[in-house]
């Protein structure tokens, strides 16, 4: 199965009518290995800091997850595994596996956890594949 598959159908895929608003798949090194239409345009140092904040976890807490220029309120998590962010009515959720990061961003009526159980969901199955 293609990377691009794994976001497409599993990433966005329907939740109680509901589906996250942009999604990725990428390579520790930043690299994209697949992308929704709708993901922001991030920068480089975005993507280092989100890193960082897995082998550092709370690096992030003081100065917010920033992604596509958007910055997110980082809550609760799992350190050096999963980061959740918040803003507004909506957030972020991105899972660390062994060779990548699963992202995925939502706004309402999708709710914070259904965001969670989408994207962690993957990211278990993918760890279970050595990914």
């Amino acid at each position: 199965m293609s990377w691009q598959t794994y976001v497409d159908e599993h990433l966005l895929c329907d939740i109680d009518g509901q589906h996250l608003t942009a999604a990725a798949i990428m390579g520790h090194d930043g690299s994209v290995w697949a992308q929704s239409t709708s993901f922001p345009q991030f920068k480089p140092e975005e993507i280092n800091s989100i890193i960082n904040d897995f082998n550092e976890p709370g690096s992030l807490a003081p100065t917010g997850l920033h992604l596509g220029g958007t910055k997110y309120m980082v809550i609760q998590g799992e350190p050096g595994a999963v980061i959740r962010g918040k803003k507004g009515s909506g957030g972020i959720t991105v899972k660390k596996t062994g060779m990548a990061l699963i992202f995925g961003i939502y706004d309402e009526p999708m709710t914070p956890g259904q965001c969670n159980m989408v994207v962690e969901r993957l990211g278990d199955y993918l760890i279970e594949q050595g990914m």
